[in-house]
């Protein structure tokens, strides 16, 4: 297994924490991202005990900024939103993660510049609290299908937010492989980047989430991982994996699969562990 690889707890969302946890020494990975409403002091506790008994790292949390209120809401409401990420700051700092990333919740009746305005504003003390604790926060890609919890869907909307927010981007592979000069767009979005997501997608699938286990599909992901590697990307690469083909194989079986494929694939083109 090449130790650049994390596993993406995700895959595992509708299970509770201990179940979730209970499948870490079946995926042989050494570095997992958990999710970020499933951390009460329950959850975080276990995720510790885990870590510590296991030796592994904790790459990244996942965190919906505001899952329920769009960006227009009142300020009151995206008080409560900041309070939510700062809470998730100090988990982070707690269980040793290295970043956060997430959605930001949907525009409203925004323009997608007066929401993104607005979401850098409701952040903006929490962008400081973490550059302190040493936890870089980001911003994914996401298909447009989830526009109900986030405004960046493709990666060139990512990059622009996270400008405006002064903070990172996890670039998601599968939600911005067919984009016009992603070569050079992966350049320059690399000196925010903190995190790669890694799947793959099956051509005609119209399931949603359409993720497949990296080699399944039609993403030319050595050309892209050379791409990132050779502008320089040094983090993890997190596998994140959903849908109706990882339910059919298997979670635990397309998950250890994910982890054997993607790490033929960084070996063969010679990534650094």
């Amino acid at each position: 297994m090449h130790a650049r690889i994390s596993v993406n707890t995700i895959c595992f969302m509708d299970e509770a924490v201990a179940q979730q946890v209970a499948h870490w020494p079946e995926l042989d990975s050494r570095r997992f991202s958990v999710i970020g409403p499933q951390l009460d002091k329950t959850g975080e506790h276990l995720v510790q005990q885990a870590l510590a008994e296991g030796n592994y790292a904790l790459e990244t949390i996942v965190h919906p900024f505001s899952s329920v209120n769009p960006l227009d809401s009142d300020d009151s409401i995206l008080a409560q939103a900041r309070a939510g990420l700062s809470a998730q700051i100090g988990v982070a700092k707690r269980l040793g993660a290295k970043s956060i990333y997430m959605t930001t919740g949907g525009r409203g009746s925004l323009s997608w510049e007066q929401a993104a305005e607005a979401f850098a504003m409701a952040i903006a003390p929490c962008v400081v609290e973490a550059r302190s604790a040493g936890i870089a926060l980001m911003i994914e890609n996401a298909p447009p299908q989830y526009a109900d919890l986030h405004i960046a869907h493709s990666l060139q909307d990512a990059l622009t937010l996270a400008k405006i927010a002064d903070i990172g981007v996890c670039i998601d592979l599968v939600g911005c492989w067919t984009e016009a000069g992603l070569q050079n767009l992966i350049e320059k979005t690399l000196p925010r980047c903190h995190l790669v997501q890694v799947s793959d997608y099956c051509l005609g699938d119209r399931s949603l989430p359409s993720r497949a286990v990296p080699g399944d599909g039609a993403l030319p992901l050595k050309q892209l991982l050379e791409w990132l590697v050779d502008a320089g990307y040094e983090g993890a690469f997190d596998l994140e994996l959903l849908g109706p083909r990882i339910e059919t194989e298997g979670r635990v079986a397309a998950m250890r699969r994910a982890v054997r494929n993607l790490s033929e694939m960084l070996h063969e083109i010679g990534v650094p562990q």
